[in-house]
């Protein structure tokens, strides 16, 4: 029996990623920050293991006998006093380094469409430098570069909700978000297929007009979509440093970086958005 470690085992995408290499008959290990916390999630691990990977001698000897290392890791919001460049690049680089020192074949990371087209924005810029060194590591590598998942299409839902949906430029740029479990999915094929790298998204592809569209019919709402001009957009990126929090101004960067272009990967998976949206609908509605 093959064995796989989990990096960012309790995030959104970790959390499918134990499932789905759990029923392909490994055995799963999640690398997790807080064991007690891991615990009472109930994740579908073998073993809960501890370590603070931003301290590389918390990891020491706890990767031997680990076939396959599979990461995630990364943080949304700046937190700890912690920047991208601690965690997306040098808490990975940590696990890098002891995955070669306990002689790990194989590493996984789950990267970021269009990376090279954001480099300017610090989230993408850390995972970018990883991608760089685990490409020339003398392991096995498989990246995953997803356009976005089903989880970050909420701002939809949140401004259709509100009453009003607005977009930039003419609506009319390209996505194709994918399901987590779909993303799981794919990644245990690509690591077992010895893909070095893929380029990803879900099964259908939307417009910004068309993903607002979407939101609204979830919701059982008539349409209202304003589209701003691209002007604002670029504005915005620009005041963004002096007017918001340094924890919420890497994730707005990324988020209005990316709404400038398209984000099409490879399709995968069959899981909908139109689901998706519906069951978060029902949720709001009952909350």
């Amino acid at each position: 029996m093959q064995t796989v470690l989990v990096a960012g085992a309790t995030g959104y995408l970790g959390k499918y990623l134990l499932k789905e290499f759990h029923q392909r008959g490994y055995r799963v290990v999640a690398l997790v920050r807080d064991k007690d916390k891991a615990k009472r999630l109930n994740l579908a691990a073998d073993e809960i293991l501890q370590a603070e990977v931003t301290r590389p001698e918390t990891l020491k000897n706890q990767l031997q006998g680990v076939d396959l290392v599979v990461s995630s890791l990364g943080i949304t919001k700046q937190q700890d006093g912690l920047a991208y460049r601690d965690v997306d690049y040098q808490a990975n680089v940590n696990l890098l380094r002891e995955a070669l020192r306990a002689n790990v074949p194989q590493f996984a990371y789950v990267h970021v469409l269009n990376a090279a087209k954001m480099l300017d924005v610090p989230l993408v810029a850390a995972k970018q430098a990883f991608v760089d060194e685990l490409q020339a590591a003398p392991i096995r590598s498989s990246v995953l570069a997803p356009s976005g998942f089903f989880s970050d299409m909420a701002d939809f839902l949140t401004m259709a909700r509100a009453g009003r949906v607005y977009l930039f430029g003419d609506g009319q740029l390209q996505l194709n978000p994918i399901h987590g479990a779909d993303l799981a999915h794919a990644l245990a094929d690509a690591t077992s297929q010895n893909k070095s790298w893929l380029n990803i998204g879900g099964p259908e592809t939307f417009s910004h007009r068309e993903l607002a569209q979407l939101a609204f019919e979830s919701l059982d709402k008539k349409s209202k979509i304003t589209c701003l001009p691209d002007s604002v957009r670029r504005l915005a990126l620009r005041a963004l440093p002096y007017l918001s929090q340094l924890k919420m101004a890497g994730p707005a960067q990324f988020f209005l970086t990316a709404m400038g272009m398209d984000m099409v990967g490879e399709p995968h998976g069959k899981r909908t958005l139109a689901e998706h949206f519906k069951r978060e609908a029902t949720q709001l509605s009952n909350s």
